[in-house]
Formats: structure tokens, sequence, C-alpha cells
């Protein structure tokens, strides 16, 4: 997807494509037909792909991708039994240096997670590490979603915010040997509210309309550290 999304692309074409190179592997998109309660229709497509102040849920479509977008690709496969899921965000040429400052300190966010992934570690550990990060960088971290355990479903237990507070204290689990997470962080330029942009109760975007990044790894716990299982390789 990275080296597909250029200028005058657009987000149809990105699914395509990612459509068939899921097809040919022998995996199934997890994304494409996923039922929402509140929603008009099921997700019509394999990926998520969210501009600019689009924060999660963006449905690809006919619009072109401009120099200074950016757009973030998330993308869930079943292949042999098992899920995986995983996200990038991805400037389109040149952008801002406050679009800059959104997208390093996403990613930064998401590796700190990483870096802190130890077995025996309380998750709220993690999460508070990460808000505290991204709020010390004058950015928001998105409440009203988390990342999710995975394996052979795509959202299993437990929960795995990218914030924490007393309030959440039920929520919080041990990190154990084996145990696979979707972690996720969504941070926002402006406030961290977030809403929907239509009644079709799909497309989340950012409450005052200002950008927001989305970054995501499907990580498993081992003995030592995290083995990061989509990374790639």
């Amino acid at each position: 997807m990275e080296e597909l999304t250029v200028p005058g692309v657009t987000t149809a074409e990105l699914n395509a494509a990612a459509e068939e190179m899921i097809a040919k592997e022998g995996g199934t998109a997890l994304f494409k037909g996923v039922k929402n309660p509140q929603a008009k229709f099921p997700f019509p497509a394999a990926l998520c792909t969210s501009v600019n102040e689009e924060v999660v849920h963006g449905i690809p479509c006919d619009r072109a991708l401009c120099e200074g977008d950016i757009v973030s690709v998330d993308c869930g496969v079943r292949l042999d039994g098992y899920c995986g899921d995983s996200a990038t965000t991805i400037a389109i040429g040149k952008v801002s240096p406050a679009t800059q400052h959104l997208l390093d300190v996403t990613r930064r966010t998401l590796e700190l997670a990483i870096e802190l992934v130890r077995p025996g570690r309380m998750w709220s550990e993690v999460a508070s590490r990460m808000q505290a990060y991204v709020e010390g960088e004058k950015l928001s971290v998105v409440r009203e979603f988390v990342g999710h355990g995975i394996g052979r479903e795509m959202h299993e237990e437990p929960k795995v915010p990218n914030f924490w507070n007393n309030s959440q204290k039920r929520m919080d689990f041990k990190l154990l040997p084996k145990m696979v997470l979707a972690v996720e962080p969504m941070v926002n330029i402006g406030g961290h509210a977030v809403d929907y942009a239509g009644d079709d109760r799909w497309v989340v975007v950012t409450k005052d309309r200002k950008k927001a990044a989305h970054f995501e790894h499907t990580m498993a716990v081992t003995e030592t550290g995290v083995d990061v299982l989509t990374d790639g390789r």
C-alpha cells in the first residue's frame, strides 16, 4: 500500500489492489462484510482508508488522494485459520510540519508500546506511558476506540486501550506469554473527541475536523518480550 499510495490514486484503487493480493495468497479479508448494529450496511471493503480528519473505518471510494493528504490504511486478514490486523498512516507527497509531527508521534507511540510489552507487566503501565508521551507532544489520544486481543477471530478479549484512568481498573490485565494483541494508537492533532461523519455510522472523524493518524501491529507476548507478527518479514 505504501508503494501504491501516490498523488492521484483513489482509495478504491488501493482497496482493489489489496483484495487481489489477499486472494492471491489464499487469505480472507476480515473487514469485508463486517456488520455494525448501528450501521446501514455491512462494511464493503478489505481496507479501511481514512483520509485526513477521518480516524478509522474510512470507506474506499473514487476520492483521489492529493499532495499534503494523509491516509490511514487498516487491513485485517485471516490466513490458515489465524487473524492478523495492521495499520499505517501514509503521507501523500510533502505534508505540513504539524502533520509530519502527528505521524512521527503516532508511529513512535506504537514503537513505545512494543518496547514496553513484557511478560508480567500490567497493561495499564503500557497504556499510561503511551498517553503521557502523546500528551507531552501536545497531541490527543482517541478514547472511543481501542486495540484488542486477536487469534482465530479478529476481535477477542482483552480490550487494549491506548490511555488509562482509574475508571478502567477492571479492564486491566497482566501480559502473559502466548497472549496475542492488536495494539493500535489513534492520535489527533486537536482534541480527542470523535464523531461520525454521516448517517451510515461507519466513518469516524475528529470532532474538530483536525487530522488524525493510526498505526497498528499484531504482536505476541513471548517468554522474554514481544514478537511483532505484522512487521512485514
